[in-house]
């Protein structure tokens, strides 16, 4: 396999500042799985419209997220029940920017995804009062959270500014809590995002042609599910048959 920045080399960059202009806080977004080889493709397929976000230098940057649920595991039931609206709270750093957040994300019932978030002064395992409140403040309810997954990943997040669209790939995911770990090598997760005053998707016409279909599994939902055997999940077989046969197509 060739080495991603050899290809990302290929892309102008764009700054976070620029980015900016393509926030897309209240968006749709639109998930694939797909393995390293076919990222290879899809990224030299890519047109210049497309510019890849560098920090520091650095265009495969890497996020360190902690994720929060109720000791019952509500938000990880709700999205594999399928409840339509469904919220998920994490902490998130940012490790080139070495920038950290508290984010809440929802997702409601018209497929739209809204997020909120306050900046953290670094990442650490128990909520404060404040941090606690800001959740309250968007549940609509106190409810007692704890952590409960640490995920790690390397991301490359391209912008279309003309099409008003943000396209993040993650690679090289893993998962621990405790003694427990999990890594998928060449597993990447697709996310295109969008609002409706977005345009035609390149990326999107891409990997139709390709016969990629959308996905809906989050980070979150994955890794409980492969760190916490105990935790129902048969409503995702079909994508933990995927991310396996993935998974063994890279070990061969």
């Amino acid at each position: 396999m060739t080495d991603l920045n050899t290809i990302l080399n290929r892309f102008e960059p764009i700054s976070l500042q620029e980015m900016d202009s393509v926030r897309l806080m209240n968006r749709t977004d639109t998930k694939f799985l797909v393995s390293r080889l076919q990222l290879e493709g899809l990224l030299r397929q890519l047109g210049p419209d497309y510019r890849v976000l560098e920090v520091e230098g650095v265009r495969l940057n890497r996020y360190q997220t902690l994720y929060y649920d109720t000791a019952d595991f509500r938000c990880y039931r709700q999205h594999h029940n399928g409840k339509r609206n469904r919220f998920k709270v994490r902490k998130r750093e940012y490790v080139e920017s070495h920038v950290s957040y508290l984010e809440y994300k929802e997702k409601t019932n018209k497929g739209r995804t809204i997020k909120s978030r306050i900046k953290l002064d670094g990442l650490h395992d128990e909520l404060n009062p404040t941090e606690s409140q800001f959740i309250d403040e968007r549940t609509g309810r106190h409810r007692e959270f704890e952590p409960k997954l640490w995920n790690s990943f390397e991301r490359i997040t391209l912008v279309n500014i003309a099409a008003g669209e943000r396209l993040t790939i993650d690679t090289d995911i893993a998962f621990r809590m405790g003694h427990q770990e999990a890594s998928l090598p060449d597993l990447v997760i697709l996310e295109v995002k969008r609002d409706e005053q977005s345009g035609a998707s390149e990326v999107l016409r891409q990997l139709k042609h390709q016969l990629v279909r959308p996905e809906s599994m989050s980070k979150y939902c994955l890794g409980v599910a492969l760190l916490y055997p105990e935790m129902k999940s048969n409503n995702f077989k079909q994508k933990l048959l995927k991310i396996e046969k993935i998974k063994l197509a890279y070990v061969a």
